[in-house]
């Protein structure tokens, strides 16, 4: 036998479902309705055939081993749809068809028992008529079912009538309720094909949740947060790279050029290339560090590092530019010991740009201090140097972009990429890279999560 198929839809298959389950439920509530009617009629038509036959029964009196059927003033009052039978002789009967009375006759001599007669809608019922502890004859009485059975067909159709009508009312409200539920899918359906991928703000929208529809637009809408902060990431590295690595690169093309232009002396190459390896490995830093910047923004889990030892190490990796310049390196260590909220190696790429903008513009001396305030480790790095004027608080952190110091003869040698990329490494990592104008010196706070 083949199946029915089932609506593809989700909505379809649910009207179907629903509506069948409540057919099945009618189906069996007026089934079994219908069969306890069917038995409560019944038995109230055996109470009344047993009924009848007990006021006829009252009214047989026996002598000397006779039956006879006595007289009394209420004798109308009686039904007298019944037969009085002295063993197989009939003492009295109703007006019946020869059927019906036939149909008495034999049921007579099984009483006590009942029968119903087949095409007269009639129930008999016999009861036998005992004196002594002998059975001297039988009464037997007839019930018409005809009412019974007009109750029961009435009762059937009325409740297929209110059963289809429930049914009815079923499917309509389970189709407005499914439509209703479902409509914000079918508008989050329309809405999600008609995005790109440039459509990074586009959003479901449906409010604070209220359901389950609205809780998964919610959950959809948070999870395309986080892929659009995953572009935006991406996207900015992307842009950030090819705009970090300019600078650099075409310096590295025009000293080749230059060297390449005509024949130089093996010092004048040994410059050139000099200054090519330096660019170079700006090029490299500047990779490095966008490459750490993207690779934190993309890690879920956050490592942990001593804020002190991340200071040592940048001293360290700045020794020699510090002696090339005869500055003197002072660093004061925190009252008590205290942890960064990421990994040592990033916190080093933060710190070492701004340590070495202080190098290269302090005159003798820069110092570094590392203390708590509050969920924050700060870095506080001071130099001697001409300080940074108060408009210029923003655009040194800016690509490619130097102060007025920068531009002296005192600061030559640096690209202007330094405190852009330790700032954008600084932000990756929930941090901020701050500098106060002080014409007395340079005055940058690295502040850094702690862990």
């Amino acid at each position: 036998m083949r199946r029915l198929p089932l609506p593809r839809s989700i909505r379809g298959r649910l009207f179907v479902s629903v509506v069948g389950a409540v057919a099945l439920a009618l189906v069996a509530t007026i089934a079994g309705f219908n069969l306890i009617l069917q038995h409560n009629l019944s038995r109230s038509a055996d109470q009344l055939a047993r009924a009848r036959a007990a006021a006829e029964l009252a009214l047989v009196r026996t002598e000397n081993g006779r039956v006879a059927v006595g007289e009394t003033a209420d004798d109308a009052a009686v039904d007298s749809n019944a037969w009085v039978f002295a063993g197989t002789r009939t003492l009295e009967a109703p007006r019946a068809g020869a059927k019906l009375a036939a149909s008495a006759h034999a049921l007579a001599a099984r009483a006590p028992a009942k029968t119903d007669v087949a095409g007269s809608d009639t129930r008999l019922y016999a009861v036998p008529v005992i004196s002594n502890g002998r059975r001297l004859g039988t009464v037997v009485a007839a019930v018409t079912l005809a009412p019974y059975e007009q109750t029961q067909r009435t009762a059937l159709v009325a409740s297929l009538a209110l059963g289809g009508l429930l049914l009815l009312l079923v499917a309509l409200a389970a189709r407005w309720l499914l439509v209703a539920s479902l409509r914000p899918v079918e508008r989050m359906t329309r809405q999600a094909a008609e995005w790109s991928e440039r459509d990074l703000d586009r959003r479901f929208g449906l409010g604070d949740p209220y359901d389950e529809v609205s809780e998964l637009a919610a959950t959809l809408d948070r999870l395309l947060e986080r892929l659009a902060a995953g572009l935006r990431r991406e996207q900015r590295f992307s842009t950030e790279l090819s705009h970090e690595l300019r600078t650099p690169l075409a310096r590295v093309i025009a000293e080749a050029e230059v060297a390449l232009r005509q024949q130089r002396r093996p010092a004048d190459y040994r410059d050139a290339l000099a200054d090519v390896l330096r660019n170079a490995q700006q090029v490299a830093r500047t990779v490095d560090a966008l490459v750490a910047a993207a690779r934190h923004d993309a890690t879920l889990t956050r490592g942990t590092a001593d804020a002190y030892a991340v200071c040592e190490h940048t001293l360290e990796a700045v020794a020699d530019l510090a002696a090339e310049r005869q500055l003197e390196l002072v660093n004061a260590p925190p009252a008590q010991p205290l942890r960064l909220g990421l990994d040592a190696d990033l916190a080093e790429r933060i710190l070492q740009p701004v340590v070495e903008n202080a190098c290269r513009y302090g005159r003798s001396r820069v110092r570094i201090e590392v203390k708590r305030d509050s969920s924050r480790v700060v870095y506080l790095v001071e130099d001697d140097g001409p300080g940074v004027s108060p408009d210029e608080l923003e655009s040194i952190f800016e690509p490619g972009i130097r102060g007025l110091a920068g531009r002296s003869s005192n600061g030559s040698g640096g690209a202007g990429l330094g405190l852009a990329l330790a700032r954008r490494l600084a932000r990756s990592a929930s941090g901020e890279i701050a500098v106060r104008a002080d014409r007395e010196g340079g005055r940058f706070l690295v502040s850094l999560p702690a862990a």
